[in-house]
């Protein structure tokens, strides 16, 4: 993206999360884990994300341990939730989905 995001507000986001199953927006974050069952799948999506994250020019929280992966995604220099976090968090979904995270 050339711009930056503006802030979405509290109904925006909640109306986009409506087409996002398993994430919740809590406090000025999207939050969501995934449970892949082993290390190599949970690996395979971070990998992936990695290249979504730098081709929307994004840098989210995540960590992980052998199967489950954790994701934080808030766009830092707006404070909060804007189209960029739902665009990655769009991209963990199909990623994950593929690889076969519930």
């Amino acid at each position: 993206m050339s711009t930056r995001p503006t802030l979405l507000s509290d109904a925006e986001v909640a109306s986009a999360l409506q087409s996002l199953p398993g994430w919740r927006h809590e406090g000025h974050k999207l939050l969501r884990r995934y449970d892949f069952g082993d290390f190599a799948r949970a690996t395979a999506c971070l990998a992936g994300l990695a290249v979504a994250a730098a081709e929307l020019d994004h840098h989210p929280a995540w960590s992980g341990v052998y199967g489950r992966l954790d994701l934080e995604l808030w766009t830092h220099d707006r404070g909060g939730v804007t189209e960029l976090d739902l665009a990655l968090a769009r991209r963990a979904s199909d990623l994950a989905r593929a690889l076969g995270a519930p």
